[in-house]
């Protein structure tokens, strides 16, 4: 998909610029990990809940019609765990401390979201077009009506009601 050091490398830059950063993971929407820099925390499993909750904050981003999602922020009483858009194909994921200043996060999480999916995108192949062949011709009713088409007949069909009889 895309080059993992230089990922890996974007991750590495990023945690030097905001030191109450524990942790990063670049995944794909899907739940891959692409490349990670998260001691403690197994990259496989935070990608995978990572792309649950991608998929309910798209969701509820678009039900209450506020767009396409852009970051999701989760605090806990040990610190955050935020999640940008990095792209069409990809997310990044910060693990920080409580005493992180949260518009620093952000600042620098939108930054590294936006370079982690320039490399992403480029590095993605292009999604197929798909195949648009034209609907078979068939006969309209206009066509079968014509007298072209030849003679038509018409039935009625028999009532389904049950006939009632009386008896005297």
């Amino acid at each position: 998909m895309a080059d993992q050091p230089a990922l890996l490398e974007e991750l590495h830059r990023l945690r030097a610029r905001v030191p109450q950063l524990t942790g990063a993971l670049a995944a794909s929407v899907d739940g891959l990990v692409l490349a990670h820099d998260t001691p403690g925390v197994e990259p496989e499993g935070l990608a995978a809940l990572t792309a649950a909750a991608l998929g309910v904050a798209i969701r509820t981003t678009d039900a209450t019609g506020r767009g396409e999602l852009r970051e999701l922020l989760l605090r806990g009483h040990l610190g955050y765990v935020a999640t940008y858009a990095a792209g069409a194909h990809a997310v990044l994921t910060l693990l920080a401390q409580d005493r992180v200043n949260v518009g620093r996060l952000h600042l620098e999480g939108r930054r590294a979201g936006a370079r982690i999916g320039e490399l992403v995108d480029t590095a993605a192949p292009a999604p197929a077009r798909p195949v648009v062949r034209p609907a078979p011709r068939t006969r309209t009713a206009r066509a079968a009506a014509s007298p072209a088409a030849g003679p038509t007949t018409t039935t009625t069909p028999r009532s389904t009601r049950p006939r009632t009889t009386t008896e005297s």
